[in-house]
């Protein structure tokens, strides 16, 4: 029978006290960068519905409005350029994360 040592008594909980919030900090960053890049597709589609609203000629507040549906906060910018009508969708997704997203459509189109 070997004598036991008790200056290891204790050594895994103690790494795994230390290890846990690491992990859990990489899972919650990963989750919330997974929740960025969703918002953002979502606000790329938008962009893209709300830019073919404003090339056939609809109102600015249905326009509006289809940017506003893909997020809580989210704004619309229209521009022309040229033949080209552009709108640009932003919303803040966490408090220090901003997306934005443009698309553009050839204005008059159908």
């Amino acid at each position: 029978m070997s004598p036991r040592r008790l200056g290891d008594r204790g050594a895994v909980v103690a790494e795994f006290a230390v290890a846990l919030p690491a992990v859990a900090l990489v899972l919650l960053l990963g989750a919330g960068g997974l929740g960025v890049a969703a918002q953002n597709v979502r606000l790329q589609d938008a962009a893209a519905d709300a830019a073919r609203l404003a090339a056939r000629g609809e109102p600015e507040a249905r326009v509006h409005d289809a940017v506003a549906s893909a997020a809580a906060g989210a704004t619309a910018g229209i521009q022309h350029r040229g033949d080209l009508v552009c709108v640009t969708a932003s919303a803040t997704v966490a408090l220090p994360v901003r997306v934005s997203a443009t698309s553009c459509a050839l204005a008059g189109g159908w």
